[in-house]
């Protein structure tokens, strides 16, 4: 996987770096199947404020993560760089789930589609009322 990152307001230390790297690490099991070499990560990490008199520091993560030509995206804007991370790897798990499952009930419904097409015709079902009055069992 390939990281890309870009700091503001922010010194970008090996530390931070290493962070981000361990928290990405955890989205590994979304995309074994594809290439490596052809995930990549866009972080973006800078420090804000919020503009009053006891200014308290915010930092804001935003994790641009595009795998296979699919882009998932998450923000996050908290009082402590870590927490930040892991809320936006959390959405970002969210969101790979979400598309998965998408992708595989729409899988399963094409197949299931296509199994009916290919069933026995029309003329060999019986329905149970034309069953019934075979039988005489109404």
């Amino acid at each position: 996987m390939k990281i890309n990152f870009k700091a503001k307001d922010l010194e970008l230390n090996e530390e931070i770096k290493n962070l981000v790297e361990k928290k990405l690490e955890t989205l590994r099991r979304f995309f074994q199947a594809s290439d490596p070499e052809a995930v990549l990560a866009e972080v973006e990490l800078s420090r804000t404020t919020l503009h009053h008199q006891n200014a308290q520091d915010l930092f804001r993560a935003e994790i641009n993560l595009t795998i296979a030509g699919k882009m998932f995206r998450a923000e996050s804007e908290q009082s402590d760089l870590r927490t930040a991370l892991e809320e936006t790897r959390d959405d970002l798990e969210r969101e790979i789930n979400k598309f998965k499952t998408k992708r595989e009930t729409v899988f399963i419904r094409g197949a299931r589609s296509i199994k009916k097409a290919l069933s026995l015709s029309p003329l060999a079902r019986f329905n149970r009322k034309s069953q019934n009055k075979e039988d005489g069992t109404e």
